[in-house]
């Protein structure tokens, strides 16, 4: 695809980003605020002190029905491996999409809205997922929703300010979902978000999206933030971004996601195996994998990103695929993959970074401690 922003998809609030400054660059195949005038390191500790709003409209959002709850369960868990039946309404969960190899075509959240399910895609891959579960799913509606767009409220200041416009918001926990009215517009919230911190993701419709928007921004604390902080802040909260940190090269076992497959869909679970790759991904929760995702913390204060080579010795044993100066910790930090005997927190290793060799250690995941509502 062209970088040109004539070859890209505008967001439906690409006026109102330009109206507050935002710089604009390509993403996923749309253009897409990257920072506003605050910049990328304020937005960040902004973001962890107060609250920040992303626009996230280049996310898929995906409707899946016509069968019964039951029926819907089961056709999407003969997809990911992750626990779709028995989720309860109103709840959501984090699943993968698996290849038949074992492999991670995408990450994405899966909600339960009683008579039908809510699925959130990443952009790059939307096209692909959709049609995958289309042709992966005989007799189940499988339909992209295009006229709404997608916000994220997130940080410490989040739920004062979404409740402000809708007080019931304040009762949410963590992976609740639920459908509310606000200023007379249809609003999908979940109480979720992709920083580590508390929030909410808002679908809200595409006609009534700035004036939403608007309404958020008016709350004290709020901010507008770009793909820049969203980066850093992820990273910092040790998640995974599609086709850096998972890939269809990497399994659930060495990504360190083995956390999203529930006990029924595993060995001996009710439901044990019947999405693509569970062979070799049942082996690997069993046995363990070969590699593993750790965070890595580089000495000094320069980044090492995505591509740079882990050394132990003369030996090359894995790569950075995430990387960048962690503005809460005033520190680089970045993840990668290691074989599993230099996956221990507290390993010294080394990194090839321009030319030289540079010290870096194996650190736990998050680098930051989550502050969900459980």
């Amino acid at each position: 695809m062209s970088e040109t922003t004539d070859a890209l998809l505008p967001l439906p609030l690409k006026a109102l980003h330009e109206e507050l400054g935002g710089k604009m660059v390509p993403f996923a195949g749309y253009e897409m605020p990257v920072q506003y005038p605050m910049g990328v390191m304020k937005e960040h500790l902004h973001t962890r002190a107060a609250a920040g709003l992303f626009d996230v409209s280049h996310m898929g959002q995906v409707l899946i029905s016509g069968a019964d709850p039951d029926t819907l369960a089961l056709a999407l868990e003969s997809l990911i491996p992750a626990a779709v039946l028995g989720l309860a309404p109103g709840r959501q969960r984090y699943g993968l999409l698996t290849a038949p190899d074992g492999g991670i075509l995408d990450d994405l959240m899966f909600a339960n809205r009683g008579d039908h399910l809510f699925v959130v895609v990443n952009a790059a891959c939307k096209a692909a997922d959709i049609a995958h579960m289309q042709d992966s799913l005989p007799g189940i509606r499988v339909e992209e929703v295009t006229d709404r767009c997608l916000l994220a409220l997130q940080g410490p200041g989040a739920e004062a300010a979404l409740a402000a416009l809708a007080p019931q918001v304040a009762g949410m926990r963590f992976m609740d979902v639920a459908v509310i009215a606000i200023d007379g517009a249809e609003v999908w919230v979940s109480r979720s978000g992709y920083t580590g911190e508390d929030g909410y993701e808002i679908s809200v419709e595409a006609d009534r999206a700035e004036a939403l928007a608007r309404a958020l921004l008016a709350q004290e604390g709020v901010s507008p933030i770009g793909l820049g902080a969203r980066d850093s802040l992820r990273l910092e909260a040790g998640l995974c971004l599609y086709s850096h940190d998972i890939t269809t090269d990497t399994t659930p076992s060495e990504a360190a996601l083995n956390w999203s497959i529930q006990k029924a869909r595993r060995t001996g679970g009710a439901r044990a195996g019947g999405f693509p790759g569970a062979e070799r991904i049942l082996e690997e929760i069993a046995s363990g994998p070969a590699r593993l995702r750790v965070g890595l913390r580089p000495e000094g204060r320069a980044p090492m990103r995505e591509g740079v080579q882990i050394f132990e010795g003369d030996a090359q044993i894995g790569q950075v695929t995430s990387g960048a100066f962690g503005p809460s910790l005033q520190a680089p930090v970045a993840m990668g993959y290691v074989p599993v005997a230099q996956a221990t927190p507290g390993t010294l290793l080394e990194a090839e970074l321009r030319g030289k060799r540079a010290p870096l250690r194996v650190d736990s995941l998050p680098f930051i401690p989550a502050n969900f509502k459980r």
